[in-house]
């Protein structure tokens, strides 16, 4: 099956990223300088599904970019139960979905407007109600996203929230290494076209499976297990290295499909240990890294292009992800635009 609409979408991340912080450095500019001006200490990222992973990777960014105490919220602990969590001046709520119709995050957005944080939304549609309700409105600019699964405003969503922790920080080496993306995502899009098929053959009849990694790529594997399990139908569970300790390696044999990312940077010696177990096991794991060393050292590995940065090398990994899912459900005769059981916008209270 060619030309499904989740692969053309795919195709646009360059462009998107291209145009993020254009489209958004008015915003940015003021919004990094109130959140200097009140010294805001903790951020409360409120998400679902695809927004959620990309919340976890500013969860990463913001604590060890800028010494934030950031976490995730738990919307139904107010929609559900009626919590009223008691934000601050010091607080800084955002609130990320691609829609901007997500219920249950509008109501942590309300709580945090009413304690008196600072309240952005990033969506990808500026007239939606979460970009209307906070007082910050960041937009991933994707155009509109007809593809079931998320990718071009996976990509926005990140994009945003490097892009915020680059102002905020005055990280001038994370900006500079953001700006070379598009062209980086290019030249990834362009290797991945010619061998994307031939990866992705391996895991036709592959039934359930484990994506790995720890550290700032962490995100990544939940992103990538999710893009696997909406187009290809397949039990993908993306696991924290150091959780899948605790339990689930029990359930790894010889035959049990698993893929670790596995990019240079501070993780790195934890991502290869797990490798090096599972080679032992005979599993013989697909390793997705930047590093041509490690590519070389394992048996099955795919080499991607390097951004020397590990806070943006993320957004390379992302898109192996994207096109790998893609890929392996057209190989197993299934429409990525198609879902059983799906809607495109999801709508929880």
């Amino acid at each position: 099956m060619a030309g499904t609409k989740m692969h053309s979408e795919i195709l646009e991340n360059p462009r998107v990223i291209a145009g993020l912080e254009k489209a958004n450095k008015e915003t940015l500019v003021s919004l990094a300088n109130e959140l200097k001006a009140r010294g805001v200490k903790h951020i409360t990222f409120a998400a679902r599904g695809t927004s959620d992973h990309a919340s976890i990777y500013g969860q990463y960014l913001m604590t060890i970019l800028g010494g934030k105490v950031a976490a995730l919220a738990t919307p139904s602990a107010l929609t559900v139960y009626g919590g009223e969590p008691q934000f601050s001046k010091d607080d800084l709520v955002i609130g990320v979905s691609q829609s901007g119709a997500a219920e249950d995050v509008l109501s942590v957005i309300e709580a945090g407007k009413k304690g008196g944080a600072v309240v952005v939304a990033i969506t990808n549609h500026a007239d939606s109600k979460m970009a209307k309700a906070a007082e910050w409105h960041l937009d991933c600019a994707a155009g509109e996203e007809y593809a079931l699964a998320a990718t071009k405003t996976f990509i926005g969503e990140i994009g945003l929230i490097c892009l915020l922790a680059a102002y905020w920080f005055d990280n001038s080496e994370l900006l500079e290494s953001f700006r070379k993306l598009p062209e980086i995502l290019s030249e990834t899009v362009a290797q991945l076209e010619n061998s994307i098929e031939n990866i992705a053959q391996r895991y036709i009849y592959s039934n359930d499976g484990f994506i790995l990694s720890r550290g700032i790529s962490y995100p990544i594997a939940l992103e990538a297990s999710l893009k696997v399990q909406e187009t290809c139908f397949i039990r993908m569970k993306g696991y924290a290295v150091s959780d899948f300790y605790h339990g689930p390696f029990a359930q790894v044999d010889k035959g049990t499909a698993v893929i670790v990312y596995a990019p240079e940077g501070k993780a790195i010696k934890d991502n290869l240990a797990v490798i090096d177990r599972l080679t032992g096991m005979e599993v013989d794991p697909l390793v997705v890294t930047d590093s041509k060393e490690i590519a070389e050292k394992y048996r099955f590995s795919c080499l991607l292009p390097s951004t020397g940065n590990e806070f943006t090398s993320v957004f390379v990994m992302a898109v192996f992800a994207q096109l790998f899912s893609e890929k392996l459900c057209t190989l197993r005769n299934l429409d990525p635009d198609v879902s059983r059981n799906l809607k495109k916008v999801t709508v929880t209270k």
